[in-house]
C-alpha cells in the first residue's frame, strides 16, 4: 500500500517533532520532510514527492497563506492542510481562497489530525469543529445583512436546487446525506455538484465554501 507522504511546514521545531512522532506511528503515512519557511516548502516540493503539506500560517517572516497559494499554483496535485493557532474567520477564508483543502487548529486531537490528512488526500475538504462553527457564524453574519445578501444572491448563476445542494456541501454533508435530505439520488447529487463547480469555475469543495460565504448564498 502506498503511503501518504506528508511535508511538515512549521517554524517551531518542537511542533515538527511532535507531529513526526504522531504520523510515523501510522502504517499508511510517512513524513518526507520538514520546512521552517515558505521558501523551504517550495524547494522541498521540487525535490520530494509529496501528497500533503501541513501548513502553519505564521512561519517567522513567511506567510503560510501566500505559500499555500504558490504551492497550489506550482504543484496542483499537492494538498495543503492548514494547522495553526488562528481561529479567526478572516484567516480561514484567506486560506480557503489560497487553495487550502482543510483547516485545523493546533489544539486538535491525534485522531482528528489523522482523519483530516486522509480526507484531504482523497480530494475532499476537512474543517475542525471549531473552524466549522466559525465559518457558520460568518455565514450567519452575512445573512443578517439582507440588502447585501439579496443583491449578491440575485446575481448567482445557480438554480434554487443547486443553492440547496451548495448549502449542504458547505455544512460538510456527504453526497449520501444530501441525497437523503433532498429526496434525490446520489447520482443526481453528483451531477449537481459537477454543475456547480463548472458554473462557479472553482476546483473543489473549499472553493464552493468560499463562494457561498462571499456571496451570502447560504
Amino acid at each position: 500500500m502506498s503511503k501518504i507522504k506528508v511535508l511538515l511546514a512549521d517554524d517551531h521545531k518542537i511542533i515538527r517533532i511532535g507531529l513526526r512522532g504522531i504520523l510515523e506511528r501510522e502504517e499508511d503515512m510517512e513524513v518526507v520532510g520538514e520546512a521552517e519557511s515558505g521558501g523551504e516548502v517550495l524547494d522541498m516540493l521540487q525535490k520530494t514527492v509529496t501528497d500533503v503539506v501541513l501548513m502553519d500560517i505564521d512561519m517567522g517572516r513567511s506567510n503560510g497563506t501566500e505559500t499555500t497559494r504558490k504551492v497550489r499554483a506550482m504543484f496542483p496535485d499537492v494538498r495543503v492542510l492548514a494547522l495553526t493557532m488562528h481561529e479567526e474567520a478572516e484567516h480561514i477564508i484567506y486560506m480557503l481562497e489560497a487553495g487550502a483543502s482543510g483547516y485545523l487548529l493546533k489544539n486538535v486531537g491525534r485522531d482528528e489530525l489523522l482523519s483530516a490528512i486522509r480526507t484531504v488526500v482523497q480530494g475532499n475538504s476537512y474543517f475542525s469543529h471549531t473552524v466549522s462553527a466559525t465559518l457558520l457564524k460568518a455565514i450567519t453574519d452575512l445573512k443578517s445583512k439582507p440588502s447585501s445578501a439579496s443583491k449578491q444572491s440575485s446575481g448567482s448563476p445557480l438554480s434554487d436546487r443547486e443553492i440547496e445542494v451548495l448549502k449542504l456541501i458547505a455544512q460538510e454533508h456527504s453526497n449520501g446525506e444530501i441525497a437523503e435530505k433532498l429526496f434525490i439520488s446520489i447520482r443526481t447529487v453528483d451531477t449537481h455538484r459537477r454543475n456547480i463547480l463548472e458554473k462557479l469555475q472553482v476546483k473543489n469543495t473549499a472553493g464552493l465554501v468560499k463562494y457561498a460565504i462571499e456571496k451570502a448564498l447560504i
